[in-house]
């Protein structure tokens, strides 16, 4: 696994903020941004899945889509995802189909699905986005688990509230 640099763990942090704003506004606890190549943060997105009532609002999902709106792929090329919890099945297709270079996340899928179980809000699957990837026709460089101890306390109470 490539190294985390001091600058991947500052942007996990803030998506991890992003992910406490997203459950303050009702919404799922997950937030992701993006990084341009020199990591100066271009976007930012929240789930939105309680907001909108779209079971596909994830916040990297609602990145990308956003994303592949205003920028061509081979500018996504040189960007990263920061995300809170490593992206789900449906969040890292949409990463490869935007066309983003590299993904560095908090929480794995795993550990997601080992804290909050067989929520009906969450069906988490547990299929590493490596393997998601893996299937593709080319490179993401992948980065995480990363912050874990930091990642999960905003997923503490939530599910269990619903």
């Amino acid at each position: 696994m490539p190294d985390a640099t001091h600058r991947d763990l500052e942007l996990v942090r803030r998506s991890i903020t992003i992910a406490e704003e997203s459950r303050a506004s009702g919404n799922h606890p997950f937030g992701a941004l993006l990084a341009d190549g020199d990591g100066k943060i271009i976007l930012e997105a929240q789930n939105t899945c309680g907001s909108l009532g779209d079971r596909t609002g994830h916040a990297e999902r609602n990145l990308m889509t956003q994303a592949s709106m205003q920028f061509d792929d081979a500018f996504l090329a040189e960007c990263t995802m920061y995300t809170s919890a490593e992206p789900c099945a449906m969040c890292a297709g949409s990463l490869y189909w935007a066309g983003v270079g590299r993904v560095v996340y908090g929480l794995s899928e795993k550990a997601l699905k080992d804290l909050i179980g067989p929520d009906p809000e969450n069906l988490t699957m547990d299929l590493p986005c490596r393997d998601v990837f893996a299937a593709g026709q080319r490179a993401i460089e992948v980065v995480g688990p990363l912050l874990e101890d930091e990642a999960r306390p905003v997923h503490e109470g939530f599910w269990e509230s619903l």
